[in-house]
């Protein structure tokens, strides 16, 4: 029990220095439009220390809750998803050590994106069938469920963006470098989608680390 709580501390440590760090560059580094500019690009600009705080963070954060869920799941899917979590956990530290001009990038986001929103979803069902939880599943389902429907409005926000671009006649490529400006017609709004994504992945195992004390010391 012990052990948990330790994790559980940690898990909303981490978290929380994520989110202030992001937070931070938005004041810090103001020529990043964060509409239409992802996250990532951060890193092009002279704070990128502070990106790769945020990014460790976040992954520390993830693999912190995974140890912290690995003992209070029990069934097989659910620890399924804990180990979806450590995976989401290793491919965000990825994109704090290779940033967005690194050719691994791509694989950062391919591994630390994808697989939380199932993950979320097998440990958030499996959980409210405990009796401990049951008060909290209102919480813990609309928690899991926004990680899936952020990162659904982030894949239509690019589409809307590359489709907007193609209609106003720019080529934009994977080798093409960022927009400094958004064209005129071109819709982007990107940015906020993927900081809202970013928020749902970090919340998440943040929240659950919260219930899991409050949990805890109610039993004591």
């Amino acid at each position: 029990m012990r052990s948990i709580s330790l994790f559980a501390n940690g898990t909303i440590i981490f978290g929380v220095v994520s989110i202030l760090s992001l937070l931070a560059l938005h004041f810090m580094s103001t020529e990043f439009k964060p509409n239409f500019r992802m996250v990532s690009e951060y890193a092009l600009g002279k704070h990128k220390w502070l990106l790769t705080i945020f990014f460790l963070c976040w992954g520390l954060c993830s693999i912190s809750s995974g140890f912290m869920l690995w003992n209070v799941v029990t069934s097989g899917w659910a620890k399924f998803g804990v180990v979806l979590l450590f995976v989401t956990g290793i491919g965000a530290i990825m994109g704090g050590l290779f940033d967005v001009q690194h050719k691994l990038h791509g694989l950062s986001f391919g591994i630390g994106v994808p697989f939380l929103p199932i993950g979320a979803l097998l440990i958030s069902y499996h959980l409210i069938k405990k009796a401990e939880w049951q008060n909290h599943s209102t919480t813990l389902l609309l928690s899991s469920h926004s990680i899936w429907i952020s990162l659904v409005f982030m894949a239509v926000s690019m589409f809307l963006l590359f489709s907007t671009l193609k209609a106003t006649g720019i080529v934009y490529g994977p080798d093409s470098p960022p927009l400094a400006e958004l064209p005129n017609g071109v819709i982007g709004i990107n940015g906020w989608a993927n900081r809202l994504l970013v928020l749902c992945y970090i919340v998440y195992p943040v929240l659950i680390a919260k219930l899991l004390v409050t949990i805890i010391s109610f039993k004591k």
